[in-house]
This record gives C-alpha cells, structure tokens and sequence, in this order.
C-alpha cells in the first residue's frame, strides 16, 4: 500500500464518520495530495492520522477529548489551501495542521489569525513562518537550527569554502542556504560563491558551468533545493564531472532522491531523526507498518505522530480546548515528549528546539547516520 492509498482509505473514512459529537476536538488538515508538497504532506498527514486514531481508541487527547480531523486537499496550490482552510474554520476547526511548507502556512495562518486558531505546519521549516502572530507554530528542527548543525559537521571535516545555490521563489528554498551561509562564516568558513535557481527548472547546466569557474574551488556546495529541483542538479553536476561534496536540507530525505543511484552517493543532509535500533521512533516504523503495510520511509511520518502529541499535550496544559489557550499553552511547553525526539517551544520563537540529524545517501538507496546534535540558540543565525 502507497502513503497515497494509505491517505486516501483514511480520508475516506473520516468522510462516513459523520457529525462531531460534543465533546469532539475538531482539527483542520491541509494535504495536499498532488504537487510539489505531496512527497511531504502525504505520509506526515499518514502519520498523524494513524497515531489520532491511536488516541480515539483510548478516548481522545488525553483520554477525554475525542477528536474528528477534517482533511481536505490543497493540490499544493496557495490559493487553494487559503480556500480550504476558511472552509475547515467555518466547519469548527479549532486547530489547523497546515502544508509542509513555510509560505501555504503563513497564508493560511493570515486566516486563522482573526480567531486565534492554532496554526502548525507539517515540517514548513523557515522560521519565518512564525512572524505572522504568536498561533502560528513550526513542528520540525527549523532551517536555522539544521544549518547551524551542518556548518557545524562541515567545519569539522576540514571544508573550508562553500558555494550556496538558492532559490528566491521559496522562504525555504532560499532561507536554509542562507543560514548555512552565516553559521559557516561564524565558524570560519568562507563563501566562494553563490546561484539563484527559479522552482521548477529543468535546466542547471548554466549554473554548473559556473560553479565549474569559480575560482578559488568550493570543497563543498548546499543546497535546500526539493523534488524536482534537487534530482536535475545533481545529475547535471555529477554529469559534468564535478565530483564536489554536497549538502542539504531534510527535504532531501525522502525515496525519490535516494533512488538515484551514484549520482547522490555520499550526498549528505539534515533531518529531524533517525530510527536507531530499540528506539521509540523504531516502534513507531514497526507498528505503523504491521497496521497499514506500509514501511515509512522518511521522517515526515513520524514528525506527523509528533504533531498529534504536541496538540495533546498543549490541550493538556491549557486545561481546555479554546484556541487562544491553547496556543498559549504550546508557547509555554519545555521538554515536550515526541517519537521523533523530545520537543521545547519555551523560549523560541514557536519553532521548536529539538534534534537535527546528519545524514549519508548511499548509491544503493539506503541513508547512513552520522550524528545528533541540538543547536545552540544563542547562536543561531536568525531571520
């Protein structure tokens, strides 16, 4: 079974749930089932619905708060997901689960502002998604906090000058770059270079030739570019000979790019987590998998089981279910219990504090663990 069947038979259910009951906690889903989002919305909605329905079985958040999730599917489309979410608050949605994305969320987020509606993304990871008022929340390591562990690991390799390529279409795109960029300095490091992409292009010898010139030569390229982007660059640059270390964000760990053979062999990236044997995030890929027959195969499943605690635990703490308290209540969570790793918005800027994982892309297909830190934020590079 696909994560898209998987999210397909679960919406579907949901639709012949019928009417909340009175005590039912009601949270709004943007998926988006099509598009540049669905490799990422599609198994973090999976994850989270799988482990709500965990809840409903005990009773709901907590035991007491049942929950109904109204899900509907914003084809990746920013237009749409505004038309949606107004849809889902006219139907009681009293908590939005927004795209994985930092600009669907802070569009929805203008709309969810007016009521005080809490506001989380998938995995958008640009912190800058928090600035459009204190209900809007990130859920995954922001691009800050991943590039200040990534600079970090660099540094201690020996590298010592980076050429970044961004895209200026997107706050993540062009942000996680650009933050790689400041902490590498701060560490060091030198940029020797840098190229704008736009979203969607087929084409990157241009930029290739160029990082092909410059003089003195990168020993390392970043990059945050996601699906399709990051699978034409690399072909191009490993096509032309450019044999160059490279680096990236967490959207590089999905299927699709460790499916490309030698061109993305050693290719290293951020993430959120990693299922060490014994661990709670190995029971999680052992559970959903006898439940659904399917293996997750990234980190945005779980990060979507996450999702749903902190929602539990921010009703928990706020003592009711009145959006404006409950948004107050996550503000003010520290050491907050998640599968993926423990979570702490106290403190931040609403993007949570929590582990970022280095990782290796292998030629099989497969992704090694290299290591765990958490960032400073005394130190982070800030928006």
């Amino acid at each position: 079974m696909t994560f898209r069947t998987l999210l397909l038979t679960t919406t579907s259910a949901m639709v012949l749930a019928g009417a909340a009951g009175a005590e039912d906690y009601v949270i709004g889903v943007m998926s988006a089932q099509s598009g540049y989002l669905a490799p990422y919305d599609g198994p973090a909605y999976a994850g989270f619905q799988f482990c709500i329905d965990k809840m409903n079985a005990n009773g709901g958040l907590n035991g007491t708060h049942p929950v109904r999730t109204i899900v509907k599917d914003t084809r990746s489309d920013i237009a749409e997901g505004v038309k949606v979410v107004q849809e889902m608050i006219d139907d009681g949605a009293q908590f939005i689960v927004s795209s994985a994305d930092a600009d669907p969320t802070i569009a929805a987020a203008q709309i969810t502002m007016a009521d005080g509606i809490p506001t989380m993304t998938f995995a958008g990871t640009a912190p800058v998604l928090t600035q459009v008022g204190d209900h809007v929340f990130g859920s995954y390591p922001a691009d800050n906090q991943q590039a200040a562990v990534l600079a970090a690991y660099a540094r201690e390799q020996g590298f010592a000058k980076v050429y970044l390529v961004k895209s200026p279409d997107s706050a993540y795109t062009l942000g996680g770059p650009e933050y790689f960029g400041t902490a590498f300095e701060a560490l060091g490091g030198t940029i020797v270079g840098t190229s704008n992409y736009s979203l969607n292009q087929p084409d990157f010898s241009a930029i290739v030739t160029t990082i092909k010139a410059a003089e003195p030569q990168p020993d390392v390229i970043v990059t945050w570019a996601w699906e399709p982007d990051f699978p034409a660059f690399i072909k191009a640059l490993r096509g032309a000979g450019v044999a160059t270390q490279v680096m990236g964000g967490d959207v590089l760990d999905t299927p699709t790019v460790r499916g490309l053979g030698d061109v993305v062999d050693g290719v290293m990236h951020t993430s959120g987590g990693f299922p060490d044997e014994g661990s709670a995030y190995a029971g999680f890929i052992a559970e959903f998998t006898a439940a659904t027959g399917t293996t997750p195969d990234n980190n945005y499943y779980v990060n979507g089981c996450d999702i749903a605690h902190m929602i539990e635990q921010a009703v928990a703490a706020a003592g009711t279910t009145e959006p404006r308290a409950v948004a107050a209540a996550m503000a003010g969570i520290e050491n907050g219990k998640g599968v993926m790793s423990d979570f702490t918005f106290k403190g931040t800027d609403r993007m949570p504090l929590r582990e970022v994982v280095v990782a290796r892309i292998t030629g099989a297909g497969d992704k090694e663990f290299v290591l765990r830190a958490t960032a400073d934020p005394a130190t982070l590079p800030r928006p």
